[in-house]
């Protein structure tokens, strides 16, 4: 081989013991050879009924020297028995030959034992059940390096839904293809294809055309055989015939990728998100705009570890308690299900997500852990922000792309967690704007939503935002009961429940006209009609004393307000002043700038110290050089027994909190 050649005439002498080593038999990543980790890899009686190598007379003292001392049957070596290069069968002859001269008559796993493996520890019995779960042959891929050739590979074009190969291009030139999805020699073949192998030989009768990669383009291409496709999210080197410079050099990448600080925690945050117009249609064929509010977040923690562990957070999944009474309020006030189920949930479903899309995982470990400040139960999406934050940690611990899991799906996932895995009642909305980010536009249209499966969804401009605030229940209930029977009345066509989801849809494009010409004015009307809206449909009965009482008591104080979720909790705007209390000021206190609400001419006060001391915000109105404390909206929500913050709007693209107010 051209590898061998190089060795033997390495003028640093560094290799030059290595001189007619088959490639196979060469140091691989950790000192092992190259092909003891592909054997360590099929070595599994419950997978794999045999195992065969086949080599050529020139290098079966190696193999047979190498199998004694690793416990590989010496019978299983096939001996194809070409000693030069211009004498050799061609891989697919050497293929057919073992196949022939075994009787082999099942399914079988055609894999290149010389080639370097960048992550050693993949699950090879995910292989075998997407292989399994398919009616078609397989061929594993991989996406290829930065500075990686197309020309050196089988590229494959696979359908994103199917998982079907639609082409198979061996070693194309540049231009031919987009795709960067290379093919190895890594394949399933069922056994009603083996005969295939003879007629390809007979199409092929010169070595150099009886190449694996062209057997694929052929079955593919020509004979239009479902050949599905698997992603290993690795990489591959060392395929065919390489020289020494390549060998070192891969070498020592995978080398160093493999030393790199495996330790490292990932840390994860996804943020609470407010609805601010059109929902709860997001679950009805409607549209919404949402948006991630920096106060409140869930964070996880993965940990490579030996064995796989789910640790419960210490106060939302107790185990231990001070008294039975303890146990018996803590239970009565926050119910049985903390977080620990998202986790689990979210790995159980990563999993079977990844087996069905053709995505083999790595066999590592890790340890889970989570933390959250987001409020229970009030309707802030604090179960998805979990969820989506853990799955933030798997798709970088598994080398998941955005290409394997786009964020459209993303958020189908999320959904599909909660809603198939834990039967918790809940829309896109919150999936949506957890998973993009900031302010959101969704489009939830039937059409959209059966034509590509997911809504449309447009990031809005966070530049220039009113100043929003929230309240939420000291003693909520649970949000997910808020829906009540409303979908089944959506189902049934009931004309009042169809028309409200319209409305909402409209009211949102109203909405996002107002945000992008910045009319507050507007949108607190909106958001009231929303409410209202909504009021209509769902009942008081439904709503609830507690969110009816908010929303009426922002109304005594002339703001805008409305649930920004499932319930528990309001989002209000104030834009007038005259509602709020008024208080006195001092020429001798500090100086105090401002921006005027619509329609004012800009000033500047002097606040009274004191108010400094309240650390309440203010709202300022410059007739008559008068100003109004929006403390005392906040006052009046904490005497009712509900707790009122500002909201800081959570701006991806700055990745920094946007405060406002």
């Amino acid at each position: 081989t051209y590898l061998s050649f190089y060795c033997q005439n390495d003028g640093t002498g560094l290799y030059s013991h290595l001189a007619g080593v088959p490639k196979a038999l060469l140091p691989g990543v950790g000192g092992k050879k190259i092909l003891d980790f592909w054997w360590e890899t099929v070595n599994m009686r419950q997978l794999f009924s045999e195992v065969y190598l086949v080599t050529n007379a020139d290098k079966y003292k190696h193999y047979e020297r190498w199998a004694t001392a690793n416990d590989f049957p010496v019978e299983n070596l096939v001996n194809d028995g070409s000693t030069t290069l211009e004498g050799r069968l061609g891989a697919v002859a050497d293929l057919e030959l073992a196949i022939r001269s075994r009787r082999l008559s099942d399914d079988i796993m055609v894999i290149a034992g010389d080639m370097l493996c960048a992550d050693q520890n993949f699950d090879i019995a995910q292989v075998l059940r997407f292989f399994r779960s398919k009616g078609g042959e397989l061929a594993i891929y991989y996406e290829m390096e930065e500075g990686e050739e197309t020309t050196s590979r089988g590229i494959v074009e696979v359908c994103p839904v199917t998982h079907r190969i639609t082409r198979f291009l061996e070693k194309p030139n540049a231009g031919l293809t987009g795709s960067r999805l290379a093919s190895v020699v890594f394949y399933c073949l069922r056994r009603q294809t083996l005969p295939c192998l003879a007629q390809f030989l007979d199409l092929h009768p010169c070595a150099e055309d009886r190449m694996l990669g062209r057997l694929w383009e052929w079955l593919v291409n020509e004979e239009k055989l479902p050949v599905f496709g698997m992603k290993l999210p690795t990489g591959f080197q060392l395929i065919g015939q390489v020289g020494l410079a390549d060998y070192t050099k891969w070498l020592a990448h995978y080398s160093a990728k493999q030393q790199e600080s495996p330790g490292k925690p990932i840390t994860s945050r996804s943020y609470a998100r407010i609805g601010l117009m059109g929902n709860p249609s997001d679950g009805f064929n409607g549209k919404t705009i949402a948006m991630t509010i920096a106060n409140f977040w869930a964070e996880v923690t993965l940990t490579e570890s030996q064995t796989l562990v789910l640790v419960p957070h210490p106060l939302n999944d107790p185990t231990e308690f001070g008294s039975l009474q303890d146990l018996y309020c803590i239970s009565r006030k926050e119910g049985y299900l903390g977080g620990l189920r998202l986790l689990q949930a979210t790995c159980k479903k990563f999993y079977h997500f990844c087996s069905k899309q053709g995505i083999a995982l790595s066999k590592q470990n890790f340890t889970l852990k989570y933390d959250t400040n987001i409020p229970r139960q009030v309707g802030l999406a604090g179960s998805s922000a979990i969820v989506s934050a853990t799955l933030k940690c798997l798709m970088k611990f598994y080398n998941i792309t955005d290409g394997d899991l786009p964020r459209p799906v993303r958020a189908n996932f999320i959904l599909n967690v909660e809603t198939e895995e834990l039967f918790i009642t809940a829309g896109l909305q919150d999936r949506v704007v957890q998973v993009y980010e900031g302010l959101v536009y969704m489009d939830f249209g039937k059409e959209l939503m059966e034509g590509k499966g997911y809504g449309e969804y447009i990031p809005m401009d966070m530049n220039c935002l009113p100043p929003l605030w929230l309240a939420y229940l000291g003693d909520p209930s649970d949000s997910g009961r808020i829906h009540s029977n409303v979908r089944q009345r959506w189902l049934n066509g009931e004309p009042d429940v169809v028309e409200a989801m319209k409305s909402f849809a409209e009211l949102t494009d109203q909405a996002r006209n107002a945000l992008q010409e910045r009319d507050w004015s507007k949108l607190a009307e909106l958001m009231d009609r929303n409410f209202e809206l909504r009021r209509s449909v769902y009942t008081d009965e439904c709503l609830g004393q507690g969110n009816l009482k908010m929303v009426e008591l922002a109304r005594q104080f002339g703001s805008a307000a409305k649930l920004p979720g499932s319930g528990g909790a309001v989002v209000g705007l104030c834009l007038d002043p005259h509602k709020l209390v008024r208080v006195g000021w001092s020429r001798t206190s500090l100086p105090f700038s401002f921006t005027p609400l619509p329609g004012e001419e800009p000033c500047k006060l002097y606040m009274p110290a004191s108010c400094l001391c309240t650390g309440c915000p203010v709202v300022l109105w410059s007739e008559g050089c008068v100003f109004y404390h929006q403390g005392e909206l906040k006052r009046a929500f904490q005497e009712a027994g509900c707790v009122f913050c500002q909201v800081v709007p959570y701006d991806p693209s700055s990745s920094t909190v946007q405060d406002q107010g």
